[in-house]
């Protein structure tokens, strides 16, 4: 569904009076509009700018420079397979191409019914229960390739 100028300036309005207008928030205004939006669309981003009194340079920069933001529709359900040297050595790469496989993505992408968004990360503190999986904030340890069909069914 495609908001009006007007809505998008209503829900605006509101996350920056969350913060009492201060652009010192513009991270955590930019996850309040994430959250909003699902993502940061070019247009948010074009609004925010003028209703902050901002350079739209400065919004995309902030944006850019953190992976959490996402300047595309990302899937309802987030995936995050960890990469850091305990996992790896467990067989994370193994996990990962059979998830890149099942959903026809690689990481940083959505597929193409934006059920799923594949990220790999350096490390999630978990490292004994190695490889590990996050699904929507959700830790599935000790992953093994033939675990991985039915996980993903498990959020369709």
């Amino acid at each position: 569904m495609k908001l009006t100028r007007k809505q998008i300036k209503t829900r605006l309005d509101a996350i920056l009076a969350k913060y009492n207008h201060d652009n010192a928030m513009l991270v955590s205004i930019l996850q309040d509009t994430q959250k909003e939006f699902g993502y940061l669309p070019k247009e948010v981003l074009s609004e925010l700018a003028e209703m902050a009194r901002l350079p739209l340079t400065q919004i995309y920069s902030v944006a850019t420079f953190f992976k959490a933001f996402s300047l595309v529709p990302r899937g309802k359900h987030q995936i995050h397979v960890c990469m850091g040297t305990a996992c790896h050595v467990r067989g994370a790469e193994r996990v990962l191409q059979v998830i890149e496989r099942e959903l026809d993505i690689q990481p940083g992408q959505s597929d193409k019914d934006l059920q799923f968004s594949l990220d790999t990360v350096n490390c999630v503190g978990a490292c004994a229960l190695g490889p590990i999986v996050v699904v929507d904030g959700a830790y599935k340890g000790n992953m093994k390739t033939e675990q991985v069909k039915p996980l993903l069914e498990s959020y369709k």
